[in-house]
């Protein structure tokens, strides 16, 4: 299990946002639920990870870096450049004590660094070794990102860790194995190690990178120029190494005749969680969320409760955080636990208010779906359906306060008016434009408190 000092661990806490008035027939219970982790680690903090501890007090951790070496990677040759000076600052980032492996990817999995079915563990001596081992690596061959995936499970799980993850660069289409097959070694590895993807260039397929993120609870992102890897790797790297505690899942309890319609991640970015469910008893269910440092993140859940009379009250659902145990159970964690009511009324005004955290979200998650859609329809060859749908995603970016996602769609479409989402689509766009829009689509803006 992980080894690190007490101070270090973090403390969760849970917040339930929520309009619980509904009406006489009301049914359905809506609530973002705020979940804040501190006093461990610095996720997104400007300090370098391998600072962050003194020697031993860190948590005991497992890296893979799995780097495409597909034949494309020479087009350009400053491509598989950019990634081994990536690789190697993301090795430079490495905490002492982290175990690690470097893979290389084509239409096979191939062990770069250590070897022998292990990981190394880092050290001066160690990363040195490795940068070392990073010059042997050249392009040449397909894509098989199963048989990468599934090699850095085998490595990781070798490890007697407390936090797994992974990062995985990739500059193609998965061409040499099925989406069956990679479909296959997603549900295999999910569970049993986060990892972040990225894109390098534009001849990558979106939906693959985005979805081998999605399944393995991590980012997804685009580096549209090779030049910018090394930045990129090191701050994914400095938030691996922040990361304080893995494996902590959402418990929701509900009582008798009562049901969860759905849970979702709404911030940082939106991440279906329904299906996901792993059931926990009586009436209970865990939904995973991944290894955690000092972060907070908003969940929307929506429960349907049976039908009631004016006046009456319920607990729709009680919300827990279980987080594993040094004694490696798993439990609920006693200060992180927060209600969901249902109170049913005639005051009109109290049960058609929407709770501005609910509102909030529903429409950043409606925001994701219309960039998507448009995409797919501008792709299409229908037009005047992309154009309504990405004037929507305009609409919506503004009146939620998203800059980002707006300063994006304008690369995207003309906006003639942002408060009615009026808008053309730009006869040429940029393919990296386009990637980056569709790949950044599920990022959020938190609600103004």
């Amino acid at each position: 299990m992980a080894n690190f000092s007490k101070s270090n661990v973090p403390q969760f806490s849970v917040d339930v946002y929520q309009n619980e008035y509904l009406p006489e027939g009301g049914r359905e219970v809506n609530a973002i639920v705020t979940v804040t982790a501190t006093g461990g680690g610095t996720v997104g903090s400007a300090v370098s990870a391998p600072q962050l501890y003194a020697p031993g007090q860190g948590p005991s951790a497992g890296v893979a870096i799995m780097v495409d070496c597909s034949g494309s990677m020479d087009y350009p040759a400053t491509k598989m450049r950019n990634a081994r000076d990536a690789t190697a600052a993301a090795i430079d980032t490495l905490r002492d004590g982290v175990h690690f492996a470097v893979i290389g990817g084509t239409h096979v999995a191939k062990e770069v660094y250590p070897g022998g079915d292990r990981l190394a563990v880092a050290s001066a001596t160690t990363r040195d070794q490795a940068r070392q081992a990073l010059r042997k690596l050249s392009a040449g061959g397909g894509t098989a990102i199963g048989t990468w995936l599934r090699l850095a499970e085998s490595l990781l799980s070798s490890a007697d860790v407390a936090i797994r993850h992974g990062i995985l660069l990739t500059d193609g289409r998965n061409e040499h194995e099925s989406a069956t097959d990679l479909k296959a070694s997603l549900d295999h590895c999910a569970g049993r190690f986060t990892c972040d993807a990225r894109g390098v260039g534009t001849d990558w397929e979106v939906k693959e990178v985005t979805g081998i993120a999605s399944a393995l609870l991590g980012t997804a992102d685009i580096v549209a120029d090779p030049a910018g890897l090394a930045a990129d790797f090191t701050r994914m790297m400095e938030t691996a190494m922040g990361k304080e505690v893995a494996d902590v899942a959402l418990r929701l309890w509900t009582p008798l005749g009562t049901s969860i319609k759905y849970v979702k991640q709404v911030a940082p970015t939106v991440e279906e969680l329904t299906d996901r469910r792993v059931e926990a008893g009586p009436r209970a269910g865990d939904y995973p969320t991944g290894s955690w440092g000092d972060e907070s993140r908003d969940y929307h859940v929506c429960v349907e409760v049976p039908s009631a009379g004016i006046g009456q009250e319920m607990l729709a659902a009680r919300v827990s955080l279980v987080v594993p145990q040094p004694d490696g159970t798993n439990a609920p964690n006693p200060g992180a636990q927060g209600l969901v009511r249902a109170v049913w009324t005639d005051d009109m005004t109290a049960s058609t208010s929407i709770n501005p955290q609910v509102a909030h979200y529903t429409g950043q998650a409606e925001l994701a779906r219309a960039i998507q859609q448009g995409l797919d329809l501008r792709k299409a060859g229908d037009f005047d359906g992309a154009t309504a749908k990405l004037g929507r995603a305009v609409q919506l970016a503004s009146v939620s306060g998203n800059a980002d996602t707006a300063k994006l769609l304008a690369k995207v479409v003309d906006v003639v008016d942002a408060t009615t989402g009026t808008v053309r689509l730009k006869a040429k766009v940029a393919e990296a434009d386009e990637m980056t829009l569709e790949t950044r689509s599920t990022k959020t803006v938190r609600v103004k408190k």
